[in-house]
């Protein structure tokens, strides 16, 4: 839900004219920078699409299917530094020098959300962990 959150939140405050000048400044500082620019439409289609599938995965995660894991893990992640990425840039004003916006950042508002989402999901993460060896007891 706050990923769903976060793509309204995005969508409505103009992420796309703060997100595509930074990835073009950064892609003429460092010409191997790997990320994509988007049109809106298409930007927003793929983020639907990907917040329905992780919608649909929910109840296969919730039975604990243990592939899923390490992918859990690397999206917890990413949404944390996500969430973080926004707060940081509303606190500076800007992505890179080049690129300022009135504060705060498009996506600040749903940022707690992330970050709360993502924490819940990275203790639930720990917490359900198996354990597959015994620590020494001493005895």
């Amino acid at each position: 839900m706050a990923f769903a959150l976060h793509i309204f939140d995005e969508a409505t405050t103009g992420f796309l004219a703060v997100y595509n000048p930074t990835v073009t400044t950064l892609r003429q500082r460092w010409g191997w920078f790997p990320m994509p620019t988007f049109e809106f439409r298409d930007w927003l289609v793929m983020l639907i699409v990907g917040c329905g599938l992780l919608f649909c995965l929910t109840p296969v995660a919730a039975r604990g299917m243990p592939g899923l894991r390490p992918l859990a893990w690397i999206y917890a992640v990413i949404m944390f530094l996500n969430g973080l990425g926004h707060t940081l840039f509303s606190i500076l004003g800007h992505t890179v020098a080049s690129v300022t916006f009135p504060r705060p950042a498009p996506g600040f508002y749903s940022s707690p959300f992330l970050f709360a989402a993502s924490l819940w999901l990275m203790v639930r993460l720990r917490r359900t962990a198996r354990v597959d060896f015994q620590l020494p007891t001493g005895d």
